[in-house]
């Protein structure tokens, strides 16, 4: 359990009881167990970024403000310098850079995900809305639902992310790509 893991269990709880929420009403909502959400409050289980998403629409805040804990300061033009961004550590094989922290009324969540290799198989999740994935470097293995699609640099995916989906590096070397999700 990382201290962030925690921090941002903290957060979710909070949220919670603002919502006045039980446990059992907000894990029915975010479609998980009950076991499942009281391990993320308490730090002991990682967060899929479709987890922190639908979270954040159950709960009526952004994405970061459970991330960060922040409410960032927001405006009508974002600026990200080429390798920045907001850092989201989700795991050791995947690097979020959230690319719009501090947009006033965003309709999408744009992320630099990077993705390194591994030969589990991959977990599928799904949350509201829509992606648009864009492979900017590397080869993927997309999987949604019972399809799979292999990817190559300059390949994009557009996609109903309430569907089951996920992606696995194929070879030896992270892939890069561009994640756009829309509410």
């Amino acid at each position: 359990m990382t201290e962030q893991l925690k921090e941002i269990g903290q957060r979710l709880m909070a949220l919670r009881d603002v919502c006045e929420f039980t446990p059992e009403q907000a894990a029915e909502k975010l479609e998980v167990s009950v076991e499942e959400y009281l391990a993320y409050e308490r730090g002991e289980l990682d967060f899929s970024f479709s987890f922190l998403y639908n979270a954040a629409g159950v709960f009526g805040v952004d994405v970061l403000d459970i991330l960060s804990g922040e409410s960032p300061k927001l405006s009508m033009c974002t600026l990200v310098k080429a390798g920045k961004g907001y850092a989201v550590t989700r795991n050791k094989d995947y690097d979020y850079k959230h690319l719009a922290l501090t947009f006033r009324g965003k309709k999408a969540e744009p992320l630099l995900v990077t993705v390194k290799p591994d030969a589990k198989e991959p977990h599928l999740n799904s949350h509201e809305g829509q992606e648009f994935n864009y492979l900017l470097s590397g080869e993927m293995r997309f999987f949604l639902g019972d399809t799979v699609h292999d990817l190559s640099e300059g390949d994009s995916v557009y996609f109903d992310s309430s569907l089951p989906h996920a992606m696995q590096v194929l070879g030896d070397k992270p892939a890069k790509f561009l994640a756009i999700v829309l509410k």
